[in-house]
């Protein structure tokens, strides 16, 4: 028998086994009317109500939908009642610019586009067939009993178009099917030994790869999510204490602020031996794992992926034989990437790139077949990072061999702030590399030549880039230079030029 996935299998086993358990929490700070605690079965009913407003506005099957939000109940009800319905869900960073956002909107083709209230006057001028502010309930769902129209599952079909930076200036649309999504979400729960018994913290972006894929894994197992809209340390042990949470997943810059609010909360810590936090992003520092271990009392776990992968390729668990080692023996077998989820197959190639081979995998780059056949080649698909896979089966990454900078969590192609940068007056030449951050994991730093009689101070181009991206994008340092290493047919070669920053450590990411 043949029954093809559908993202919807989790929201209704959701609504018919934990139809009276309160599912969604929303953030109660937000400038939207938050909505009301939700039980698995109200949930339901509003993704329903969700697609039947879609339907009212015409929208087809294949339709983009695409919504540009901090964490919320809403946000997390369009991954069912958007996708779940055949329409096409696109989640857009709210840190990029209104131009980045606007060339995102244009390129996906949505016709839709759901606004944070927060943002809603700075993308008033965005072009797009319906636009809607989150909070108009009106304007979100159908009336209550209004039933949507039927959709015949196709696990084949994309279910989202996530946006992410890469080796070129302007982003590319990852297309996710049904079958990448379920396939993630179902491996993803299975690793992180999720059960009906936890409670997940939406500390992770969710248009972050559709955050990692817990609204369906989570869903799927009854879990209650509490949604968290903006990220503060003391607030995430606030939550864990009032919601007794007992999962999350976080990029390092969420560890660090969680142990930089430990250091002051009075009392016990909460959720000790009981919360496991699962990092990617970059793997943090092995005393920054030690911390967490003995500081809060949370298990860690490390997992590595893309965006392209939905994203697990692998996971980094204590295992029993590492029971007894010290803590920094343990730590540092966790700081690895990890080992192959089920279903995943890596190799290294002969350049040292690690390919990946999985159900997984994105369908494509959306409306780019030249990014695609570059990414997918003979049936594995080039992760563009350098890495070892030992003999115990662990991934180790030791280099990005494309162009991104991972900073805090977020993607940031190197080419697009060069971009920015050669668009000032006074550079000659640029180069942006990624050097390590205690804070950030990786921070931004441009190196320049300046132009023959010009000037230009490290504050002056940092802002220059501020003003034409987004802030997460600008280099947090600038040092001049008189010239930079190039080969013979005038290639920069970042490898020599990030070397002195990346002196004495292991792999060259942090």
């Amino acid at each position: 028998m043949y029954v093809p996935f559908s993202v919807n299998d989790f929201l209704v086993r959701a609504s018919s086994v934990y139809g009276e358990r309160v599912g969604f929490v929303d953030e109660p700070d937000q400038p939207a009317e938050p909505l009301p605690d939700l039980t698995y079965a109200e949930v339901h009913d509003l993704a329903r109500r969700q697609a039947a407003r879609l339907d009212e506005l015409g929208m087809e099957v294949g339709d983009r939908i695409a919504v540009i939000s901090h964490n919320s109940s809403r946000l997390l009800t369009s991954f069912f009642g958007v996708c779940g319905s055949g329409r096409i869900l696109v989640p857009i960073n709210f840190r990029l610019r209104p131009d980045e956002i606007a060339y995102i909107v244009a390129q996906s083709g949505a016709r839709v586009l759901y606004i944070d209230p927060e943002l809603a006057d700075s993308l008033r001028d965005i072009d797009v067939e319906h636009k809607f502010v989150i909070g108009d309930d009106e304007a979100m769902f159908a009336a209550p009993g209004v039933e949507p129209r039927p959709w015949e599952p196709d696990e084949n079909a994309t279910a989202t178009i996530n946006y992410t930076s890469g080796t070129t200036a302007r982003p590319k649309g990852v297309q996710l099917t049904h079958r990448n999504l379920w396939t993630n979400a179902v491996t993803f729960g299975l690793h992180a030994g999720v059960t009906d018994r936890d409670v997940y913290l939406h500390t992770l972006p969710m248009f972050h790869a559709n955050g990692w894929g817990m609204p369906f894994a989570m869903t799927g197992l009854g879990v209650p999510q509490v949604v968290i809209r903006k990220i503060d340390g003391a607030e995430i042990l606030r939550r864990v204490e009032r919601h007794g949470i007992t999962v999350m997943c976080a990029a390092p810059a969420v560890v660090a602020a969680v142990l930089d609010a430990a250091a002051t909360w009075e009392g016990e810590i909460p959720g000790r031996d009981k919360v496991r936090i699962i990092v990617a992003g970059a793997p943090p520092p092995t005393r920054t794992i030690v911390r967490v271990e003995e500081e809060l009392g949370w298990e860690f776990v490390q997992i590595y992926g893309l965006t392209e992968t939905s994203p697990l390729l692998t996971i980094n668990r204590s295992r029993a034989e590492w029971d007894d080692l010290p803590a920094e023996e343990r730590a540092a077998k966790l700081v690895r990437a990890g080992a192959p989820a089920i279903g995943v197959s890596l190799r290294v190639d002969e350049h040292g790139e690690v390919l990946a081979r999985s159900n997984v995998i994105l369908e494509g780059y959306w409306e780019r077949p030249d990014e695609t056949d570059r990414a997918l080649v003979d049936g594995w698909f080039h992760t563009g990072d350098g890495g070892t896979v030992g003999e115990d089966g662990y991934l180790i990454i030791k280099d990005r061999k494309k162009d991104v900078i991972i900073t805090g969590g977020e993607n940031v192609s190197s080419i697009e702030v060069e971009d920015v940068l050669f668009s000032h007056p006074a550079v000659a030449e640029v180069a942006v590399i990624g050097v390590p951050s205690e804070k950030w994991g990786e921070t931004i730093k441009a190196l320049v030549v300046l132009a023959e009689g010009q000037e230009a101070s490290e504050a002056d181009l940092i802002a220059w880039c501020k003003d034409r991206a987004a802030g997460y994008k600008a280099p947090t340092s600038v040092e001049f230079r008189d010239e930079l290493a190039r080969t013979a047919t005038g290639k920069l070669q970042k490898f020599k030029l990030r070397q002195a920053y990346w002196e004495g450590a292991e792999r060259q990411v942090n």
